[in-house]
């Protein structure tokens, strides 16, 4: 039974069916199983729609964006139907030449509760983010919610302290990371680990040093490099949530499509805090150098 502190979170891994419109068709079979099994949150994994097309700089993945307001109200009407609180993933075009990785959170009866714009936007090898989206103008601000306020977070954000810092300081009481985050076939084993223990490591700090919930929702599966210029990326699933104090309460597969689920206690938080004030103790008046690229010249 749950309680009244207590909010049933399900997050969806899969991997990309070969069209948009299986993958979305996928996603709403998903959900909906979420649902039944009781889940009130439910958490889909970054641009969850199509392929993660960011492997190669391609003018044609734009046409992606386009269809942001379909998107949106293809998955504000999954969420009316099934009863809960969505949070998705989606490519925005916002006008000519300007486009974003952007977050939608769609409340129990359809509505928009918010929008995240990711903030923090990489370049690197594989993962050419750049060259698609615009970084984020919405700050870092947290979503109330009817299960609870939410910060909304995407996959690169979660290497950086300093958003799930604001994110907590502001009033979210979870932080929730939709991810695209896998391993080239052509690295060692050794290496492939230690990129995934370090992507779990990092978020799982984020938990103890604020005190509450992390949540990353990751893909799942192989999917080519079209360009050719790469073979491509091997996703690593393995979306997990961690409470308060860093337990574990939830892992997924590296390799399996699954549901995975967990109760939020919105109490606990108030409880770990209470025996580790990290925030009460802060040193406010000393921390300007955070605000600086690089403090020795």
């Amino acid at each position: 039974m749950v309680r009244d502190s207590e909010v049933k979170v399900a997050m969806i891994q899969q991997s990309y069916k070969g069209s948009k419109a299986e993958t979305k068709n996928e996603s709403a079979l998903r959900i909906k199983e979420a649902a039944k099994e009781g889940a009130q949150l439910v958490l889909l994994q970054e641009l969850h729609c199509c392929e993660y097309f960011c492997q190669s700089e391609n003018v044609e993945f734009f046409d992606y964006a386009l269809e942001f307001s379909a998107d949106c109200a293809y998955f504000a009407q999954i969420a009316k139907e099934c009863g809960v609180v969505l949070v998705s993933s989606l490519f925005e075009k916002r006008t000519a030449g300007m486009y974003h990785n952007t977050a939608v959170v769609f409340e129990k009866d359809g509505s928009v509760a918010g929008k995240y714009r990711k903030m923090h936007i990489p370049d690197d090898p594989g993962f050419y983010e750049k060259f698609y989206f615009t970084s984020g103008d919405l700050g870092f601000e947290p979503i109330v919610t009817s299960v609870g306020v939410l910060g909304v977070l995407v996959c690169w954000d979660q290497w950086f302290p300093e958003a799930a810092r604001i994110m907590t300081l502001k009033g979210a009481e979870i932080l929730v990371y939709p991810t695209a985050i896998g391993w080239f076939d052509e690295d060692a084993e050794e290496e492939k680990e230690r990129q995934r223990e370090a992507w779990m490591a990092v978020q799982r700090g984020h938990s103890v040093a604020n005190g509450i919930p992390v949540v990353a929702i990751n893909r799942v599966g192989f999917e080519a490099d079209k360009s050719g210029a790469m073979s491509g990326i091997r996703f690593w699933g393995s979306s997990f949530a961690f409470g308060p104090q860093g337990e574990l309460l939830a892992l997924g597969s590296v390799e399996k499509e699954e549901i995975l689920s967990f109760v939020w206690d919105k109490r606990r938080s108030e409880d770990v805090r209470r025996i580790w004030p990290f925030l009460r103790d802060r040193r406010i008046d000393s921390y300007e150098e955070i605000l600086k690229r690089y403090c020795k010249e």
